[in-house]
């Protein structure tokens, strides 16, 4: 099919990728020219557009937008496709990590205009181009099927990995609640070793206990194997900061379980042990900002530019 990605960065760029090596026809948006360009050179299924407009004259309708950048760029995003002539029946894909209550307002806003919205949760990290994303997507039937293709090419497991979870805004509200959960359980790890670490009369082997729990225990995991990564190449994580960033959608999934009256003790606490992390270092930030790192490429503050 043919689709659009604005948005070039980790995520973007090795969506492309992946759609490009499937047959897909992509064309290449970003505000930095440099990654359309290197993607178009990498595969003639890729065309590097230089703006908005030149994106939409490019493509035959009806169009399928994806746009993949951050939360606080997405309305000036939209606002720019419009202007640059995205007309009834084209389809506006956020596969970002925003709000979905701004979805639904980004749905309705797009549905007076004739123009289709979807929201797409989406999760893989860096690792999404060799092993598939999973895809949580909201919107009507008629957007999904228009981007299905697509989806079932970008999925994990041979296009499993992707569900029309129901209307516009359940995408991204399913995603929240993915990342809340996501915070809890690398809290749990990150206790864990926290906790055998400070045992110094074992002299546990921190990096072979990751390695055996991965085989047949019930932690099993690929959070587990980053750890293991991790520790692997840096036994104490000295060189890790336990200074650790929040993206939004652990604060957004905590508000609404206060809104919702839903306890969720565990991943409201995990939400805290970040906030905790940004006033003193301890090693159980560390294995957590080793995981970060792993599966999703984040930016990690090495351990000598924080302050003490």
């Amino acid at each position: 099919m043919n689709i659009a990605m604005i948005g070039l960065g980790r995520m973007g760029g090795n969506m492309v990728r992946r759609m490009a090596q499937d047959g897909h026809k992509v064309f290449a948006y970003d505000v930095v020219s440099e990654p359309g360009q290197e993607l178009a050179q990498e595969s003639a299924n890729v065309t590097a557009v230089n703006s908005l407009a030149a994106l939409i004259a490019a493509m035959p309708a009806p169009r399928a937008l994806w746009v993949m950048v951050p939360y606080q760029f997405v309305d000036s995003t939209i606002e720019g496709l419009l202007q640059a002539g995205a007309a009834a029946g084209d389809l506006i894909i956020d596969g970002g990590n925003s709000n979905y209550q701004d979805g639904q307002r980004r749905g309705a806003e797009l549905s007076e205009k004739g123009v289709l919205f979807a929201d797409c949760g989406t999760s893989g990290g860096v690792w999404g181009l060799k092993n598939g994303y999973s895809l949580m997507i909201g919107g009507e039937k008629a957007a999904i099927d228009l981007v299905a293709p697509a989806l079932t090419t970008l999925a994990s497991n041979d296009g499993k990995g992707w569900g029309h979870v129901g209307p516009v805004g359940a995408g991204h509200f399913v995603k929240m609640v993915h990342n809340g959960i996501e915070y809890g359980m690398m809290q749990a790890f990150a206790e864990g070793f926290d906790l055998m670490q400070a045992k110094e009369e074992f002299n546990l082997d921190m990096h072979q206990i990751s390695r055996v729990w991965q085989h047949g225990s019930v932690v099993t995991s690929w959070l587990l194997d980053l750890i293991g990564d991790a520790l692997e190449q840096n036994g104490d994580l000295s060189s890790l900061s336990d200074w650790m960033d929040d993206s939004g959608e652990g604060r957004w999934t905590v508000k609404e379980s206060i809104d919702l009256a839903v306890p969720t003790p565990v991943l409201t606490l995990a939400l805290q042990m970040r906030f905790r992390s940004r006033q003193k270092d301890i090693f159980a930030g560390k294995v957590v900002n080793a995981m970060r790192a792993g599966f999703g490429g984040h930016a990690i503050k090495p351990a000598e530019s924080v302050d003490e």
